[in-house]
């Protein structure tokens, strides 16, 4: 059952990377990425929270190594794929899940990208200078993968996820 799961997130992880250059919008030293939004509300609730960390953390990786990305990429979607996977496997509410990508993505992870701009990139920013464009980014992605998801019976979620 692991190898339907391990495809899967390789597969979104795929489209993550190859979709990075066709929706991005730049703010000084953030690119920001709706599709991987969507794709952490898509993995949270079809695989759980684990699994929507992993992807969202191998997606930063490869969009950094390729240059398609910034190190500001790891807290907001790393941080929004765990709460929309927690809070769906505690609620299985599609919303709640989207919620908790928006919450975790625009204020926290938004919160946590500022010592990485202020200290690592050498960027003085204010603390709240990412929240309005990881809030915009991750409700739009969220929205959509909601979407995605709600057009997809509960049935056919649980065979993708290999339940």
């Amino acid at each position: 059952m692991h190898t339907k799961k391990l495809t899967l997130a390789a597969l979104l992880v795929a489209i993550g990377v190859a979709t990075a250059h066709l929706v991005v919008f730049p703010l000084e030293v953030a690119r920001i990425f709706p599709v991987q939004h969507a794709i952490n509300v898509v993995v949270g609730i079809v695989l759980g929270p684990w699994w929507a960390v992993g992807v969202a953390f191998c997606t930063s990786l490869l969009r950094n190594v390729l240059g398609t990305g910034s190190p500001l990429a790891f807290p907001g979607s790393m941080i929004g794929a765990f709460l929309a996977g927690f809070i769906f496997t505690k609620t299985h509410c599609r919303l709640r899940a989207v919620l908790g990508e928006v919450i975790g993505t625009g204020f926290l992870g938004a919160l946590v990208a500022f010592p990485i701009a202020r200290y690592l990139l050498g960027r003085d920013v204010a603390a709240f200078f990412f929240v309005v464009p990881f809030l915009a980014s991750s409700t739009a992605g969220a929205v959509v993968g909601y979407i995605l998801t709600a057009r997809l019976s509960d049935s056919l979620l649980k065979r993708i996820a290999g339940e």
